[in-house]
């Protein structure tokens, strides 16, 4: 696979990285902050902008058995239970139409992470383009063969994933019609240390399942994201805040939007930098080549005076003669006067 469209933009090899900002909770239950990141994500670079579409009844049950409490020196503990916690940090389906229409006001792509058929339902009434599956929901085939069926691209998360449950995710994909499939390296750690990245993967997954492959990025900075686009990674997916003003549910790891647009620029550049493979010089370089040595003469000499190490030396700039032909030039004449600085040549030696 060499490369899928997301709307007009196509995602793949010889394309840029495709910047997408998760907003996540970080709205912090307020319209008028999401509708600030939008703006401010598209401001800074984001080529799209990822909510995350569940009500606490869809993602989880609303219980205090033990299994749905959150343990302690968990990262979110002070929620104290999973439906809490997801009540707090959901994106009220009330606020899509206008999110929605933001985004096309803005010329952004707005997409969603889906976690049950009824969200995927809610975003068919919308302009998506694209969906999300999330590491957790990577085994609910349910959900992924009605995410398949919609014909568009489906990008997938593996954070929580093993080798066998990610080639079942693409197998079924597959098998109900998807063929535009994005596989992101993902840790499910908040915040990851480097350390548990594993980079390397990330072309192992596209050579591995012939996808596309990228990365979800939950280290805090922005140096793990510039990596994971100099290993090949073409989706760059990483958390945004409006700044550091205000604790909100993903806060704590998430990028802000002057940190976002530094990342975008960082990305920009390393995607430069990457290149080619080329041994020539370029023309920058070229316009340095008086940084080369040459052999050029070191004393004065007479015609017919003998070339020495006593008058002749490789030196800085490069317009002389190749220092590899040192061996080959003592020992003959100077076929006229040379004096000190003079560049050596084939010409003035008989």
């Amino acid at each position: 696979m060499q490369h899928i469209a997301i709307g007009d933009r196509h995602i793949g090899e010889g394309q840029q990285a495709y910047i997408i900002a998760e907003l996540s909770g970080n709205h912090g239950g307020d319209i008028s902050n999401a509708i600030k990141l939008l703006k401010a994500a598209h401001s800074a670079g984001a080529d799209a902008i990822k909510i995350q579409v569940y009500r606490p009844d869809t993602i989880t049950l609303k219980s205090s058995k033990e299994d749905f409490l959150i343990p302690s020196a968990n990262a979110w503990e002070k929620y104290n239970s999973l439906y809490e916690l997801y009540e707090y940090a959901h994106t009220p389906w009330e606020w899509l139409p206008t999110l929605f229409e933001e985004a096309q006001k803005l010329g952004v792509e707005l997409f969603g992470s889906v976690f049950d058929e009824s969200s995927v339902d809610e975003l068919e009434q919308y302009p998506c383009k694209v969906y999300k599956i999330a590491s957790p929901e990577i085994v609910d085939l349910a959900l992924l063969e009605k995410v398949a069926k919609t014909g568009k691209p489906v990008i997938v998360s593996t954070g929580l994933a093993n080798l066998s449950e990610v080639a079942n995710a693409v197998s079924h994909l597959r098998l109900h019609g998807c063929d535009d499939i994005v596989l992101l390296k993902c840790t499910t750690a908040y915040p990851t240390p480097p350390e548990e990245v594993n980079l390397k993967t990330i072309p192992n997954l596209k050579d591995t399942f012939s996808c596309l492959a990228g990365l979800s990025d939950h280290t805090v900075g922005i140096g793990v994201s510039i990596a994971g686009v100099a290993l090949g990674a073409c989706v760059i997916e990483k958390h945004i805040k409006l700044d550091n003003s205000e604790e909100t549910v993903d806060s704590f790891f998430s990028l802000t939007i002057s940190e976002f647009q530094q990342m975008v620029n960082e990305i920009r550049a390393a995607e430069k930098a990457i290149g080619a493979v080329n041994y020539d010089l370029t023309p920058e370089a070229l316009k340095n080549k008086n940084g080369k040595r040459s052999l050029y003469v070191s004393g004065d000499m007479e015609k017919g005076e003998v070339f020495t190490e006593k008058n002749i030396k490789s030196v800085r700039p490069g317009f002389g003669l190749d220092p590899k032909f040192k061996n080959q030039v003592l020992g003959r004449r100077a076929k006229t006067k040379l004096t000190v600085g003079d560049r050596l040549n084939w010409d003035v030696i008989d």
